[in-house]
């Protein structure tokens, strides 16, 4: 990329001028200096160099500030060095000190300030833009139509009073200068008033400069007081601006607060959607396992007709079974043993963290209590801040009489706001109790179902004990005829018969009385369940209560907000005048306002904590219920396999005394002795 010096010289090259050695030489040092500052000063710039800088400042080449000062401009070097700054967008800082410009310079600065977007400080000392009044005033319109000029140096410029009214009305239409240096001119008496009547509507110029001008003592003290008064009104509007922008900031903040909950609490509810529809496959691949195992039982209970018309050739492997049980019946004692002591420990464990729990909230309870403390001493001395302010605004009354209806028109937009702000945030709560009314009612449904599908379980087992009994006496019955019958041909081993027979259906007996214990049981488990579960509902109806309160809680502030809005209101009504003080009563109100909200979303937080608590001890207690139903299938497995070893068993003794019938009767009675 072409710096300023070659690009100098190929405009000069381009359009057949000789470039100057010394401007050449002070580009050169700029370009080794590698700065943003071109310094022209104390070179006499001819009209074709003056074309060729022109032309140059047209391209943006980068220098923001640009020195041209003791340069000798003549008329026409100044006019187009001045319209090749037209359409600068780099330079900031113009310094023309001591080119004795006149009426074209200034009919041309008057465009530059009108056209130029950029331009921030312009130095204009040791010319004579003041001659001529009809240029001078051209100048002033172009002041008075530009927006970015912040400082304009015009010491030693000739201005008499004339060229001071026209500076005037340009600065009651001007709103960005704010340093302003008239010294060493010929203002006078009625320019220093004209001026004073200026400085009471403009509100930009900070700092004035008048020394020199011959104007009276009085006029330049009160010149100097309104000054000072614009200086401590910028600064007002700079801690008002930043104050506004640090509120909004915060009520940003809390809006995104506001937004990642409501996503939060959503994505919980698609969770909890997604956990239902799990909950809702295990327990349908449940039933079906249940159906299963029902089918086993049928298959079971076929098998045992089957084993009790063969029970007379089983007579001889039935002290075996009894050992057999007697050990099962052991160790099912010590698994229930094991499982009391197991849902002892739960319940202990739930107890402590229940008490846990309690001291948890209460704890949240004192530390709310203090931080509500802590407010309200924050406004304690919020008010005596005010107060203290109030003294100094008495004393500038006078002075923001012109800006009340600029305050004004701010303080109703605020009030707006701020109602806009109070109905979200109601309707952010309304909102958030209906999710949460719905999540509850939805878990008790989700209770209530769980609850009527064990009755139904308890009500099929039921049955099948029934129809298991009424196998058994059919069992029985068969068994007494085969009996009959057997005695016909086995008259021999009838005693034998007998006592074996007493000790099989005493075994049966105890089996009998095992799975009846065992139906006990489960009934007594299914009670337990019922009991956690009543126990769970009341868990839930009294954090109901605990929502409810907290909703209470949370309409008590906005009570206290309502009667702070009306304070607020009677507070405008009675003190319209003094507006500093209001603005300081509404920043107090927002300052509570935040807190507030800060507890409001501090007490949603608990509400949410609690909800996931209750949704763990739900989730636990599911968990318990579905590995008591997995010892119970594996129970019956173990059942189902001993019924299946007994069933083999009977099958063996079967085909031993098929073979025993139809072979000699001594021979296969003996051998079974041996």
């Amino acid at each position: 990329m072409e710096d300023f010096r070659q690009v100098y010289l190929r405009l000069c090259k381009e359009g057949g001028a000789e470039p100057q050695e010394s401007v050449v030489a002070q580009l050169q040092e700029s370009r080794a200096a590698q700065g943003s500052r071109l310094d022209l000063s104390g070179h006499s710039l001819s009209a074709d160099t003056c074309s060729v800088l022109a032309r140059a400042f047209q391209n943006d080449t980068g220098f923001t500030e640009v020195v041209l000062s003791d340069c000798m401009l003549s008329e026409e070097g100044a006019k187009v060095l001045l319209t090749g700054l037209f359409g600068n967008t780099t330079v900031k800082v113009l310094d023309l000190k001591g080119n004795n410009l006149r009426s074209t310079g200034a009919e041309m600065l008057g465009k530059l300030l009108a056209r130029n977007n950029t331009l921030r400080r312009l130095v204009l000392e040791w010319n004579a833009l003041g001659v001529w009044d009809e240029a001078f005033s051209l100048f002033c319109d172009g002041l008075a139509s530009n927006s970015v000029l912040t400082q304009l140096d015009l010491r030693n410029n000739q201005i008499n009073h004339h060229g001071a009214s026209e500076l005037a009305l340009a600065l009651k239409r001007n709103t960005t200068v704010q340093v302003l240096d008239l010294r060493w001119n010929n203002i006078g008496l009625l320019g220093g008033r004209t001026l004073l009547e200026a400085l009471q509507k403009n509100h930009s110029i900070v700092q004035l400069e008048m020394a020199g001008n011959n104007i009276p003592s009085d006029t330049l003290k009160a010149l100097e007081q309104t000054t000072g008064h614009n200086s401590d009104r910028q600064s007002t509007l700079r801690e008002s601006r930043s104050r506004t922008q640090v509120l909004s900031k915060e009520i940003q903040t809390l809006k995104e607060e506001k937004g990642r909950q409501y996503l939060s609490l959503m994505n919980t509810i698609d969770r909890q959607r997604e956990e239902m529809g799990r909950s809702n496959g295990s327990t349908s691949i449940q039933i079906g396992q249940l159906q299963e195992a029902l089918n086993e039982r049928k298959s079971a209970v076929n098998s045992l007709t089957a084993k009790l018309q063969m029970t007379e050739a089983a007579l001889a492997l039935s002290e075996q079974k009894n050992h057999n049980m007697g050990e099962l019946l052991t160790r099912v004692k010590a698994e229930k043993e094991e499982q009391r002591e197991r849902q002892s420990r739960e319940r202990k464990k739930e107890q402590e963290d229940s008490a846990h729990r309690e001291g948890k909230l209460l704890r949240e309870i004192q530390n709310l209590t203090e931080t509500n403390a802590q407010l309200m001493n924050k406004v304690e001395e919020k008010e005596r801040r005010c107060k203290s302010q109030q003294q100094q605004i008495f004393e500038l009354k006078q002075e923001l009489t012109n800006s009340t209806a600029e305050l004004k028109l701010q303080l109703t937009q605020a009030e707006d706001r701020l109602e806009i702000e109070k109905r979200r945030s109601k309707q952010a709560l309304q909102d958030m109790d209906s999710l949460r009314q719905k999540e509850v009612e939805h878990m008790t449904r989700h209770l209530e179902e769980s609850e009527r599908a064990l009755q139904e379980r308890i009500f099929k087992l039921e049955g099948q004990r029934i129809q298991l009994e009424e196998e058994l006496s059919k069992a029985k019955a068969v068994c007494v005829t085969e009996r009959a019958q057997a005695e016909e041909e086995l008259g021999r081993v009838r005693a034998q018969a007998r006592l074996e027979e007493q000790e099989l259906v005493s075994g049966l007996e105890e089996k009998l009385r095992s799975v009846r214990s065992n139906l006990q049981e489960v009934q007594l488990h299914c009670s337990q369940q019922k009991q956690t579960i009543s126990e769970l509902q009341a868990k839930n109806s009294q954090q109901g209560s605990e929502i409810n309160a907290m909703r209470r809680r949370t309409e008590e502030l906005q009570q206290d907000l309502s009667a702070k809005d009306q304070e607020k209101v009677a507070e405008v009504s009675r003190v319209k005048v003094e507006l500093q003080e209001q603005i300081g009563h509404l920043q107090a109100e927002r300052t509570a306002q935040g807190g507030l909200k800060e507890k409001i979303s501090a007490l949603e937080r608990e509400i949410k904590v609690l909800s996931s608590n209750h949704r763990e001890v739900l989730l636990d207690k599911e968990s318990e219920m579905s590995s008591m139903l997995e010892k119970l299938r594996l129970k019956e497995a173990e059942i189902q396999r001993m019924r299946e070893d007994e069933a083999n068993r009977a099958s063996y003794l079967q085909s031993a005394i098929l073979t025993y019938v139809q072979g000699s009767p001594l021979g296969h009675y003996s051998s079974p002795k041996k």
